[in-house]
């Protein structure tokens, strides 16, 4: 009988993980001695936090990110199939979800091996869930391009769907590109078009706001530069 895979919540940032996690997480997280992670340090920080309740040392890790090779993925639920279980961990939010994991959960599927969702932060369904923006109707497209004109040709390319369609659509950056995404926003799109930004979710700085980008060219900006955020262009309040 094989074992199961456990798709592991870690908090966005630092402080007690059951602050953000259910108790009934930890429960699961002490039953596993072998994790699939994105890192291996962070992971043990993690795991340390949220009281795995014996020796780290005693714990097996394997990483997926994204220097793991194709040929490499089999190898990690090799002792799945023994009937070991698993737990799947990236740096912050849910696995799977703009986070390694989706590779590992598809494998086990065809494998034959359950995979159970724990409940956890989700950095783009909180932003969603606080922008006002429609979220019966969204997309996460990732992130745009870096160069130019692709990045503003796609900006545009979105802002339409988001105007005709009224589909949110959500969007990430490396954080030290965050003001500069922010301002291609602002300088391309319509000034009723929606732009919700919000950063540092779930930490004692974070700041969410949804203006207009008429409004956002008249306000007096935040700066966001090297802090992780979520950018959405949506169509006027529903």
């Amino acid at each position: 009988m094989s074992g199961k895979l456990y798709m592991l919540p870690c908090p966005i940032g630092e402080g007690d993980p059951y602050a953000t996690l259910p108790a009934a997480n930890g429960e699961i997280i002490r039953s596993l001695d072998y994790f699939i992670v994105e890192n291996a340090r962070t992971a043990r920080r993690f795991l340390s936090r949220a009281g795995i309740g014996r020796p780290i040392d005693t714990l097996e890790f394997a990483e997926l990110n994204e220097h793991t090779q194709p040929q490499d993925i089999e190898r990690l639920i090799v002792p799945l199939l023994s009937g070991r279980s698993a737990g799947m961990i990236s740096e912050a939010g849910v696995p799977g979800v703009a986070d390694p994991g989706a590779e590992i959960a598809a494998l086990a599927h065809r494998k034959g091996i359950e995979v159970v969702p724990l409940v956890g932060p989700s950095s783009i369904l909180l932003a969603l869930m606080a922008s006002g923006l429609n979220g019966q109707s969204f997309a996460f497209n990732g992130y745009l391009p870096v160069k130019e004109p692709h990045r503003r040709d796609a900006i545009r390319r979105f802002e339409k769907r988001a105007r005709t369609e009224r589909q949110s659509q959500l969007f990430i950056e490396a954080p030290y590109r965050n003001q500069k995404l922010f301002a291609d926003f602002l300088d391309v799109c319509a000034q009723d078009t929606m732009l919700s930004v919000a950063v540092d979710l779930m930490s004692p700085t974070q700041w969410i706001r949804t203006y207009s980008v008429g409004q956002w060219r008249r306000a007096n900006l935040p700066e966001i530069n090297k802090r992780p955020a979520i950018f959405i262009l949506g169509s006027k309040y529903i």
